[in-house]
């Protein structure tokens, strides 16, 4: 490698484009600072400072003792959603029930062309997404709009963060949250939860070694299900207090569905936070909109970062998602699909129990999960040999891995739940035949 320049910028900038053309790979090793600083004839401080900025630009990491190597390049990540061609009974999506979803073409209203300089935020909508706000949102928030809840936490953490700040989520971790950290090149430090979602012991040891972010699910966490207790949401508030610094994005995804109470964690004291409420679980994925109460300063940041775009969620959206949410026919249906979705989670928790498979009472949203002690992936064969398709958990593992799988049961028929839990059942007594059979114990 030949690196050239007298400062810092020069430094990084040389560095940078060797790594950007393939001159220096992933896991190669950059000279020592002393080494590189006597070789250029500079302050070694400048070869330090440069090598600061390819930390946090993503592009080298600093290993302490072991030096500075180029970073590997960020990968797309596992995804959410259906595999196409696949003859498998499909349990791993995450989709809501297309049969539970609006039709939002035929809501559409009639409405004149919205043009450049038109009200960002229509009215109508405007006063519905209030409605869905106001109470669980701290006193003077502002509203704004993103394209989906990933959209909206990308957004969000953009206003106040820089490449290689680290941000608290939970462990295991929905997958669009987790690829947004990589794609940014935030830092995701790993929280532990339970059945009452994220454990607030965790969290002040994430937010004590320096985390300038925390991102949690406050119900239907996706993929264990957990929602915050009342008990639960008082002890992570009360961490927060003393945190006021850092800021608070809560991912409300499924509250239009959800048959939790929604606990409230940001306290008054936090200066910059956001409460997030999609529309794509009630309404259909296709309906990229999400509610943002926040507060004003972080609000005016996120209209700066739209100015250069668009400037809005398109009207033709906003349209269909304010006749969705102000129709008495839809709210019915938003009504019995939460309802169903509660109904054949039960129907697959009480099949998996008659096959002696235990799993929480107090999950919510589209999945149910099934913790294991070790690698689900063996696990996941089986049920494809079977004719299933589920989840492996580790993919939503945070740096430390989270052994079990994600059932999706929102199209689930009660008599598949049966027969799903009779080849699970057999899945985990063959697993457990060939641990015992490998360690000689059969």
């Amino acid at each position: 490698m030949k690196i050239t320049g007298q400062t810092a910028s020069a430094v990084f900038e040389s560095i940078r484009q060797q790594i950007l053309s393939g001159a220096l790979v992933p896991g190669q090793l950059l000279p020592p600072v002393r080494d590189l600083a006597l070789a250029l004839g500079i302050n070694r401080n400048t070869v330090a400072s440069a090598y600061k900025r390819l930390d946090a630009a993503g592009l080298a990491q600093t290993q302490g003792r072991r030096g500075t190597v180029v970073s590997a390049r960020p990968s797309p990540g596992a995804q959410e959603g259906t595999q196409a061609g696949s003859a498998l009974h499909d349990l791993a999506s995450g989709n809501p029930d297309p049969r539970c979803l609006p039709d939002l073409r035929a809501l559409l209203p009639a409405r004149p062309p919205r043009l450049y300089g038109a009200a960002t935020i229509d009215p109508v909508l405007a006063e519905l997404a209030h409605q869905q706000l106001a109470t669980d949102c701290p006193a003077g928030y502002a509203l704004e709009l993103a394209h989906g809840a990933v959209d909206a936490i990308e957004r969000v953490l953009a206003c106040w963060l820089l490449a290689g700040d680290p941000v608290a989520v939970e462990n295991p971790c929905f997958l669009g949250s987790l690829n947004t950290m990589r794609a940014a090149g935030y830092h995701a430090v790993a929280v532990a939860i339970d059945d009452e979602g994220m454990q607030a012991q965790a969290l002040e040891q994430a937010l004590a070694a320096g985390a300038r972010a925390v991102l949690l699910t406050p119900r239907a966490h996706n993929p264990t299900g957990a929602s915050l207790s009342r008990r639960r949401a008082r002890a992570l508030r009360q961490v927060l207090e003393r945190y006021p610094q850092v800021l608070v994005l809560v991912d409300d995804h499924f509250a239009l569905l959800s048959r939790q109470p929604y606990h409230a964690v940001i306290p008054p004291t936090t200066r910059r936070w956001a409460l997030l409420r999609s529309l794509s679980k009630s309404l259909g994925p296709d309906l990229r909109l999400a509610f943002i109460g926040c507060d004003a300063e972080t609000a005016a940041r996120l209209r700066l970062r739209m100015a250069p775009g668009t400037g809005w969620v398109s009207h033709l959206l906003q349209d269909a998602a304010a006749a969705a949410l102000g129709s008495g026919r839809v709210a019915a249906r938003m009504k019995r699909a939460g309802d169903d979705y509660v109904a054949r989670r039960e129907v697959l928790r009480q099949a998996l129990r008659a096959e002696g498979i235990a799993v929480g009472a107090q999950m919510d949203g589209l999945n149910l999960w099934l913790p294991l002690q070790r690698d689900s992936q063996p696990l996941v064969m089986a049920l494809a040999q079977r004719g299933w398709q589920v989840r492996g958990g580790e993919v939503f593992s945070v740096h430390t891995p989270v052994h079990g799988v994600r059932i999706t049961t929102a199209t689930l028929t009660a008599t598949d739940a049966r027969r799903f839990a009779r080849d699970l059942r057999e899945a985990l007594a063959a697993r457990v035949q060939g641990a015992a059979a490998a360690l000689g114990l059969t």
